[in-house]
């Protein structure tokens, strides 16, 4: 049985549909992305899954416990966006109070924040005021808190968004030693994140599941043959009817022209690159660069958003 089991999760308010009849299981030891632009439903469906809000309809099963957010509460760490802590202590006692709220004896809340306090990288600055903690700190320290009761579901909303490229790297790094331990469900709209660490996505797009599924998989379904032309002298009227002539041939599905270059998306890969090549011969086109491949989670992503 599924870690986490979401049927028909929906949020309505008012008139406006901000997540429409969900569904989607998490197992155990996955990590997952919850992908989709801004205003996709992402931070929403996260909220009810922590049960900072109630869901319209529809219901959320953890770690087989009931209904309710006080039955699956215990088994979740979560950390929002931009977290909130309490600037006049320190690290440690933060840390430490979490524990505490989470049902951890004194002694034993010390145990754990000392233990994740290190791990996250804070162990020397745990007893400065979170107060002077850069946001790279305040983020791992958000990590830590998440984690002092051994959850066995992290929740993370864009948990590298505010962060500097050095940061983000740490918090992806942390991730993954992570996975060794507890499933993970993040939001992100960085799609090379999600690449990068995740097991399966869960693609949002107004507030419904657009795509769902295995990484593997949905690269192996939604892979097509894509082919970047840069072209020399692009300002040259005879370039550009060229360009336009080549987007109009029958082995091409999409394009996207832009100033200098081109982006197709081809039936055929092998055909599509002969076929430019020659024809780029034949009109003494002089093509700079010529990249053959196939497309990303990015370019699935931007066509989910767009269609």
């Amino acid at each position: 049985m599924a870690l986490l089991q979401v049927d028909r999760l929906s949020k309505i308010y008012q008139q406006h549909h901000a997540v429409q009849d969900i569904s989607f299981s998490v197992e155990e030891g996955q990590c997952v992305a919850l992908l989709g632009p801004n205003g996709a439903g992402k931070t929403t469906t996260i909220n009810m899954l922590t049960g900072l809000i109630q869901p319209t309809s529809g219901g959320i099963h953890l770690y087989q416990q009931g209904t309710k957010v006080e039955d699956r509460r215990p088994y979740m760490g979560y950390l929002p966006q931009m977290p909130s802590f309490y600037s006049w202590m320190s690290g440690r006692e933060f840390v430490c109070y979490a524990g505490q709220l989470h049902g951890l004896t004194r002694k034993e809340a010390e145990q754990r924040a000392a233990e994740w306090l290190q791990r996250v990288g804070l162990e020397e600055a745990s007893r400065r005021k979170i107060g002077g903690y850069s946001g790279g700190m305040k983020q791992r320290l958000g990590f830590a808190q998440a984690l002092i009761h051994r959850p066995k579901l992290l929740i993370l909303d864009e948990p590298v968004s505010a962060l500097d490229p050095v940061g983000r790297r740490d918090v992806l790094n942390l991730l993954r030693e992570l996975q060794q331990e507890t499933t993970i469900l993040f939001s992100t709209h960085v799609l090379h994140d999600a690449e990068e660490i995740c097991d399966q996505i869960i693609m949002m797009r107004d507030g419904r599941v657009a795509i769902q599924g295995q990484l593997d998989d949905i690269r192996d379904r939604y892979s097509e043959p894509v082919i970047t032309v840069v072209a020399g002298n692009a300002s040259n009227p005879q370039v550009k009817a060229w360009m336009t002539e080549i987007s109009r041939k029958p082995y091409v599905l999409r394009s996207e022209l832009q100033r200098e270059s081109m982006t197709l998306t081809v039936s055929d890969l092998e055909l599509a690159e002969r076929e430019i090549w020659k024809d780029a011969m034949q009109h003494r086109i002089f093509i700079r660069r010529f990249e053959a491949g196939q497309s990303t989670l990015e370019d699935l992503f931007l066509k989910v958003v767009q269609s």
